[in-house]
């Protein structure tokens, strides 16, 4: 598993288990079972996922059935819009901490730039850190002028901005301005929700023995993009993490890059209203 390091020397995995839609219970924690037996070491959920609960349970079984110690695994977890709007950011942040049951989460992060709300938000993040429950902080959705605003007022740079991105959608200005500002980005919705069928991606896959999907993962990887495809199928968890035995060529890496679009799947960050 490659390890990217972030602006605090903390490394994360490369790939990782997103979990958004599967179900809390025994569905998010079968997912969990089959990924850490697979090799992952990186989960990544929300309060709004509703599955926290699940998550910590996976998480504490693990060690004992399959000898996975909790410092081996990068937990995140999000606080959700109302809680922003409605300046409720320490209790919910206790809430998914209990929901988990843990005493500490690896990242924690804004899930949306809520207007007006997220800068006041952040300063409850600077100290969560400096407490050491949240080892790590972070953004999702920031766009390069919620992440301006942010940056002008922290004392803390977030140290990951989790976008959506993907062959469609390269998100080349944010990624510009997190790299330039020491800020890692992180992949959702990498697989365009299944969206696989293109042409280019079909060609490489078949020189390289490759599903599509692994051909994507793979060429996030090597942009040093963290990535968490979202799974509940244990053969496609497997799948998606079997992307370290082969490399992209320079001209593979181009022909994808050159797919952008600027096409969104989920929402615009500059538009929702959640």
């Amino acid at each position: 598993m490659k390890h990217l390091t972030l602006a605090n020397d903390k490394t994360i995995p490369a790939l990782g288990l997103g979990v958004y839609k599967a179900k809390d219970g025994n569905e998010v924690q079968q997912a969990i079972e089959w990924a850490l037996a697979a090799g992952y070491r990186s989960i990544d959920t929300a309060a709004v996922y509703g599955n926290e609960e699940g998550v910590g349970a996976a998480i504490r079984e693990s060690q004992s059935t399959q000898q996975i110690d909790r410092s081996e695994i990068f937990l995140t977890t999000k606080i959700w819009n109302s809680d922003l709007r409605e300046d409720n950011v320490e209790q919910a942040f206790e809430d998914s901490l209990q929901r988990l049951q843990q005493d500490y989460v690896d990242l924690l992060l804004i899930h949306w730039p809520v207007a007006g709300k997220f800068n006041a938000a952040w300063k409850h993040f600077e100290r969560f850190y400096e407490q050491g429950r949240a080892k790590a902080i972070g953004v999702s959705n920031f766009m390069p002028e919620h992440l301006e605003s942010l940056l002008a007022e922290a004392r803390i740079k977030p140290m990951l901005n989790q976008i959506e991105f993907h062959p469609y959608l390269q998100q080349r200005a944010t990624v510009d301005l997190c790299r330039r500002e020491g800020i890692l980005v992180e992949a959702w919705s990498p697989l365009m929700q299944g969206n696989l069928n293109d042409a280019t991606l079909s060609q490489i896959a078949q020189q390289h023995g490759k599903s599509n999907a692994q051909i994507i993962l793979r060429w996030n990887i090597q942009k040093d993009i963290v990535t968490i495809p979202k799974s509940t199928n244990q053969g496609r968890i497997q799948e998606n993490i079997d992307v370290f035995d082969f490399e992209l060529s320079p001209e593979d890496m181009a022909s994808i890059d050159a797919l952008n679009r600027d096409q969104r799947i989920g929402p615009d960050p500059y538009t929702f209203s959640f």
